[in-house]
């Protein structure tokens, strides 16, 4: 049946190909397109035994022109200001209605009832950014002096930091999720003395006074929490919400304006700490700005004032700052969420009521890895449920698009009929989505263009190089590369004996990835030796040793191909990347989160497996006839059962091998065992860092 239908399939479409390639040509003209897939987007500058240099041509376009002279973030943010006026650019949902569910297991959600959204205009805006600044000055804060952010994504986020740099203030940026060691440190280290808090975290904050000595102020942005005199604890700290700060400093006029230099630090952002205490990394006004113009150059793709933006990443995360700052630059409006209200599925989205990006209908999005990967994995876990039939025709069509799209011709009926569905997902809108803050996998990166109809641009970067050293532009169809370096930005390869990676290699060079110019960070706050030790002046450039391998494509784009400290050399020599394993595992339907582990006495390498509760059930139900699925998903006794009996390992071990030989793994690299985790790996854990990146000694030390 299935090979009949397919077979039918193949000649109506073998026969609409026939009729409309002559008109598609004409119309599309698919072959200007092919040619920019082709095109050279770096060139060797330098090339030794030794190192390579690459540098992309530099491109000049209206809008940096119009920035040229302008380096400090608040001159960015008037720029803007002039240029837009009475435009709209920020806008936040008001909440109806709050209430309690309880859950099958018998866990309580808050579900909210969310309006429509509600704009701000750059006007608007500045009288904000000017006034709270204002505030600052007024409760006692000097020029240079440090503002923690401990607060979720918010409107207001932005506009306190923008108010901060008016009054050359620095910003400490701390994720949310950093746990309560990691908010003391980054607090204490830098001394701040005024924290910027949002209402949900600030129980959680105030508990955390009495080991923050220099803490006597707090600034709470509000949301749809309430907090009682009764749950704050008794301590010496003066509090004022958000709008009261912004009424304040209406009145002060303060004695002398001293506005920030390029030079002085804008902010001491907290790294999630992979690999052990969050550092803070020190970033100016000069690589801010350097920065934004940088990825703005090198992104190609044309805006309006239509465009729409949906902020739901931390401020925390570098990236996303720059993401909403480029916004201001474009004069395209940014739409606040939270990946608990982003998609009419999300957890605090009430039943009836649709999610941020249904009503927003963004066009433009900023995204991790690791939430494409579970759109990914939802998708296909939707496909399984409909049957044989159903998911061969699904087949058919995706690689019938996926070879259209390399072809550079479009597809507008089938997307209408089958993949408009699930562009609806993200609110049927999105055109582009910016990915970043890890290496996101060949088969992921193709199916969220086949599927959800969007070109997913690609970075490469660190915080320590204020985020993007390297970015994809829109007429790059490659997956696994992570682009050309940006504008004005160096990118340098240097042999790593060691891993045998050198740039003589054949047919590409290979070796660590070095990156230079104004985009790098003046060091680690307070940590000379790490800063001496990752960071160097040459020829007047400053560059940082990232611990990336990366090589140099034919078309000049950089690969992420291994990590250093990632690097392990097992028994009988060969050397085997844990990160390449569990890049390759990560679309494994059963895997929610990996650690791949390998030493110098083995042969071989396991892996430790947070599997997919679903997607397990399923398995154990129909491949062994044993568990219930709904029982695996709700009930957390029968789950950790499922992890430890040896027949389901057994069955989890034969997929994961079967997958590593789908993405051609060496025989090395496939693991030899697997252990099913029943714990979640969260950050309150410290099994994962508060970018979820996983760190590999706690795991190993707790497993």
């Amino acid at each position: 049946m299935v090979r009949i239908v397919l077979g039918i399939l193949k000649f109506v479409v073998r026969l609409w190909d026939f009729f409309t390639y002559p008109i598609y040509q004409v119309i599309y003209k698919p072959w200007k397109k092919r040619n920019n897939f082709g095109k050279l987007r770096s060139e060797i500058i330098e090339k030794t035994d030794s190192h390579v240099l690459i540098r992309s041509p530099e491109k000049e376009n209206k809008l940096t022109i119009g920035l040229e002279g302008i380096i400090t973030m608040d001159k960015v943010w008037k720029w803007a200001l002039q240029v837009y006026g009475e435009r709209p650019i920020l806008g936040s949902r008001s909440v109806l209605s709050v209430e309690d569910e309880t859950q099958s297991n018998g866990k309580v959600f808050k579900k909210l009832e969310l309006g429509s959204y509600h704009w701000k205009s750059f006007r608007d805006c500045d009288i904000i950014v000017e006034n709270f600044g204002r505030g600052l000055r007024h409760i006692g804060l000097c020029p240079k002096d440090k503002v923690a952010v401990y607060a979720e994504t918010r409107a207001q986020g932005l506009l306190a930091t923008l108010g901060a740099f008016s009054q050359n203030i620095s910003i400490v940026t701390l994720y949310t999720n950093l746990g309560p060691e990691g908010i003391t440190h980054g607090i204490n280290q830098t001394e701040a003395k005024c924290v910027i808090s949002s209402n949900e975290l600030l129980p959680k904050l105030l508990n955390l006074l009495p080991q923050l000595p220099n803490v006597n102020k707090v600034i709470v942005i509000p949301d749809h929490t309430s907090i009682s005199n009764s749950q704050v604890p008794e301590v010496e700290v003066k509090i004022y919400m958000f709008d009261e700060l912004v009424d304040a400093g209406s009145n002060w006029k303060p004695v002398k304006s001293e506005p920030p230099q390029p030079d002085d630090i804008a902010i001491v952002m907290y790294t999630s700490g992979s690999t052990g205490v969050p550092k803070g990394v020190l970033l100016t006004h000069r690589n801010l700005v350097t920065t934004l113009i940088s990825i703005n150059s090198t992104i190609d793709i044309k805006t309006s004032s239509n465009d729409k933006y949906i902020a739901f990443l931390p401020l925390a995360h570098v990236l996303e700052l720059l993401c909403e700052m480029m916004m201001v630059i474009r004069g395209i409006r940014i739409g606040y969420s939270s990946p608990n209200t982003l998609l009419d599925t999300s957890t605090m989205i009430k039943s009836g009521t649709h999610g941020d990006a249904t009503v927003l209908q963004p066009t433009l999005m900023t995204c991790v890895p690791l939430v494409l990967t579970r759109i990914y994995n939802g998708i296909n876990q939707k496909m399984d449920t409909r049957g044989k039939l159903f998911k061969s025709i699904f087949r058919f069509f995706y690689d019938y698009r996926l070879k259209s799209i390399r072809n550079g011709l479009p597809t507008p009926v089938l997307n209408k009929i089958l993949f408009g569905k699930f562009h609806k997902l993200i609110g049927g809108k999105v055109k582009f989505i910016f990915a970043g803050g890890a290496p996101l996998s060949d088969e992921v990166h193709d199916f969220i263009r086949v599927c959800l109809g969007v070109d997913v641009i690609q970075g490469y970067g660190l915080t320590e190089t204020t985020a993007c050293a390297t970015l994809m532009d829109s007429s790059d169809i490659s997956t696994g590369t992570a682009g050309a370096p940006n504008q004005c930005i160096d990118i340098k390869l240097v042999n790593w004996e060691d891993g045998n990676y050198k740039v003589t290699d054949q047919p590409r060079p290979r070796g660590e990835i070095l990156i230079g110019g104004d985009c790098v960070s003046n060091g680690y706050y307070k940590i000379h030796e790490k800063t001496k030790e990752d960071f160097f002046e040459e020829k007047g450039k400053r560059w940082f040793r990232t611990g990336d391998i990366g090589e140099v494509t034919e078309l000049g784009t950089i690969k992420i191909i291994d990590r250093k400290k990632d690097l392990v050399k097992l028994q009988y020599g060969e050397y085997i990347s844990l990160g390449k394993v569990e890049s390759a595992l990560t679309t494994c339907p059963v895997v929610d989160n990996i650690c791949i582990y390998g030493d110098s006495f083995k042969s071989n390498c396991v892996a430790l497996i947070v599997p997919n509760k679903t997607v397990l059930g399923k398995w154990a139900d129909q491949k062994l006839g044993m568990y219930s699925q709904t029982e695996i998903e709700h009930n957390s006794d029968t789950f950790s059962k499922c992890c430890q009996d040896e027949r389901v390992i057994d069955m989890v071990l034969e997929e994961v091998r079967l997958h590593c030989l789908k993405n051609k793994l060496q025989r090395f690299e496939i693991p030899v065992a697997v252990y099913l985790c029943k714990e979640n790996w969260s950050p309150e854990t410290g099994l994962v860092t508060a970018a979820f990146k996983i760190k590999r000694r706690p795991i190993q030390e707790f497993y």
